[in-house]
């Protein structure tokens, strides 16, 4: 008798009724509703840019170079082999390959390369994109984009360092900037005993000399908490001088007679997600800086990079609910339970097309806001930048884990094992939530907003009184809304819901504006109802679930 084939003895069963591997998406042409709300904002004639690294941003390389570079994380090497103070940090080759084609598709500078011709509203769909594959080589990239407004107050910083910002080439060497191709500059406020109370910080900064040729220098001693992406050549950092209070300054990796400035790395954090990302703890000691802006007005010199990076938080948090839906419409249409495709099944519709409406309003404002930032000199439009950034930072962030959750929840165990993005999604959805300021945070600085800058609420107000009449739900949530800010009871308390109503009211108006009929009214009869409970896959019964669900399924991917 013949032996039998080891192989073909366990072969049990063929694998059947599971969705086949996603493989290349394309970021751009595969998002209808990205394309619209672009060209709505003014964007349009950056299409083929943005077409390119859509393309290159959703390749199977991409998404597979970002897992590699999640699970080979970030490795501290403090000394080199001879004993040698470095402060360096060791990444997967994965990682150096993202950031280079991060910066060489200029997502850390687009906007500076297309000042007054819709440059934020590129920055952000770059943005948006890059983050689906991955958000920890995005850290750096946001911080490079929103650092300039804050250089620009020291002109001889910004003549320095500008041009090595605007680059579209990675030098990953840890040498001089003067000698390097390309620079990046990061940022370092927070402190132990602070956090986003930064006005505790206690970090000292000492002048060492006269004012040279690109300001006064100095010497700081502290030691920062939370310091992402240290391999930066530079970092804008707040610390007290005497008798003037919190200053900002410029701290290089390299001080100008080329020797190893003193940023003492002492450990990289161990992150519940954006692995990828370094963030380490920080020791100055004698830390050769420069001062940045005014001397006591530190917080006023970086308060315009922390704009730049909320900005960046709201169309992150988009674009990790964009790439949760995806993957949720990927697998439902491929896989079947009681004889029909679970994207034919009427409660999975409801779902899938709930967190489609989230996906896209939350695209809708941020592109909003950043269009406002590319027309600062209107006044009425800065106004609703500096207001209008805060109020999508918080909602966005706040609604992200509720899409990725329900889209894990989509695929079931599948969708909770390691091989799969959904896991990495997960991770990454609380964090920009946290990353330049908690919801508290953003409803305090709205209050600020209400109270010293009316002219802020007026152009809010504004913007979303052009789309009165549009809708009955919508008319009555602005109403709402006008009361909630007369009214001056109690209001810090308030300031969630009031900037959650902002929020809605906000995407409401753009919705009706400018979106289909079926997606502004599913969002007008769930977001704005009376009753509405936040649950994903509870719109309302005559809500066109097939328009929406067609809207946002891939143009390369399966039909319902």
């Amino acid at each position: 008798m013949p032996p039998r084939d080891p192989i073909a003895q366990f072969a049990t069963h063929e694998v059947t009724n599971m969705p086949p591997h996603i493989g290349d998406q394309d970021l751009w042409a595969d998002d209808q509703a990205l394309r619209d709300w672009t060209r709505v904002h003014g964007a349009a004639h950056h299409a083929d840019h943005l077409s390119r690294v859509g393309r290159l941003t959703g390749q199977d390389e991409t998404f597979d170079k970002a897992n590699q570079a999640n699970r080979y994380g970030p490795e501290l090497r403090a000394f080199d082999r001879n004993g040698m103070r470095i402060n360096a940090v060791e990444f997967h080759p994965a990682y150096h390959d993202l950031m280079e084609l991060a910066i060489s598709c200029k997502a850390h500078n687009f906007a500076w390369h297309n000042e007054g011709n819709a440059g934020h509203v590129g920055q952000s769909v770059l943005t948006y994109m890059f983050c689906q594959p991955e958000g920890g080589v995005m850290c750096p990239m946001a911080m490079a984009y929103s650092v300039v407004p804050s250089l620009r107050t020291t002109p001889a910083i910004e003549a320095e360092w500008l041009p090595g910002i605007l680059s579209t080439q990675y030098d990953r060497r840890d040498i001089p900037v003067t000698e390097k191709t390309g620079a990046m500059v990061g940022m370092f406020m927070t402190e132990k005993q602070g956090g986003s109370d930064v006005r505790a910080n206690s970090t000292v900064a000492v002048p060492i000399g006269a004012k040279t040729g690109i300001g006064t220098e100095y010497l700081l001693t502290g030691h920062k908490f939370f310091c992402s992406a240290p391999m930066c050549d530079a970092f804008l950092v707040l610390a007290n001088t005497e008798g003037a209070g919190i200053s900002c300054f410029l701290v290089p990796r390299w001080r100008p007679d080329g020797t190893r400035n003193n940023v003492h790395l002492q450990r990289i954090k161990d992150k519940l997600g954006n692995r990828s990302n370094a963030s380490t703890e920080m020791e100055f000691q004698d830390t050769y800086g420069v001062m940045v802006g005014e001397e006591g007005r530190g917080i006023q010199t970086i308060i315009e990079m922390v704009t730049g990076n909320r900005l960046y938080c709201a169309m992150s948090s988009a674009g990790i609910m964009r790439q949760a839906l995806v993957q949720a419409l990927h697998h439902t249409s491929n896989r079947s339970a009681f004889q029909k495709r679970l994207i034919q099944q009427p409660l999975m519709q409801n779902v899938l097309a709930d967190m489609a409406v989230e996906a896209e309003g939350a695209l809708a404002l941020g592109l909003r806001v950043a269009r406002a930032m590319d027309q600062v000199d209107d006044p009425a439009e800065a106004a609703l930048a500096r207001i209008g950034t805060t109020v999508a930072k918080y909602w966005n962030c706040k609604r992200c884990p509720g899409v990725v959750v329900e889209a894990l929840e989509c695929h079931g165990g599948p969708g909770y094992v390691e091989e799969s993005i959904m896991p990495r999604l997960y991770r990454e959805a609380p964090l920009n939530s946290i990353w330049e300021g908690s919801g508290n945070i953003m409803g305090l600085d709205v209050l600020r907003a209400m109270t010293r800058e009316p002219e802020a609420v007026t152009a809010f107000m504004a913007e979303i009184g052009k789309a009165q009449g549009n809708d009955t739900r919508l008319d009555r949530a602005i109403d709402d809304l006008q009361k909630q800010l007369d009214d001056k009871g109690a209001i810090e308390g308030r300031m969630r819901i009031v900037t959650e109503m902002m929020a809605l009211t906000l995407q409401g108006a753009l919705l009706t504006r400018h979106a289909p009929a079926a997606v502004a009214e599913a969002f007008c009869a769930s977001r704005l109802a009376p009753h509405y409970r936040g649950a994903f896959g509870t719109l309302p019964k005559d809500c066109n679930l097939d328009d929406i669900i067609e809207r946002a399924l891939p143009a390369t991917g399966a039909n319902v």
